[in-house]
């Protein structure tokens, strides 16, 4: 699809990730589902919003990179679907994430919206 915005994100930043979900589920609030996520990044909650790369079919989230770049959301896919369910805590998996209260994992996921920037030209 030449409209979906995709790009590989390294295993050590996607561990960053899955733990800082972690560390927000505890302290702060996410989002879990693409029409959760959704709806976080149109009401501007939404601080990062995580996608999982092995989605399909793909249709399901190809619109949340492109309603991220307006709404100014830093996004980033991780490998699958099922660790990020299970960072969330949930034993199932799930397609997307948004994480709209940092609570005490502020530090964390600037690092990982900074480390993103840079993969995001």
């Amino acid at each position: 699809m030449a409209n979906y915005v995709t790009f590989e994100t390294p295993k050590d930043l996607a561990e960053k990730v899955y733990n800082a979900i972690e560390a927000v589920v505890r302290s702060g609030s996410i989002r879990k589902g693409t029409n959760e996520v959704t709806k976080a990044i149109e009401r501007g909650t939404a601080k990062l919003v995580v996608i999982a790369a092995d989605i399909t079919p793909e249709e399901i989230v190809m619109h949340l990179p492109i309603l991220c770049k307006e709404k100014a959301v830093p996004f980033v896919f991780v490998p699958t679907k099922q660790e990020l369910g299970a960072a969330c805590g949930i034993s199932v998996s799930t397609a997307t994430v948004a994480i709209d209260n940092l609570g005490k994992a502020g530090k964390q996921i600037e690092d990982i919206v900074v480390s993103l920037k840079g993969l995001q030209k």
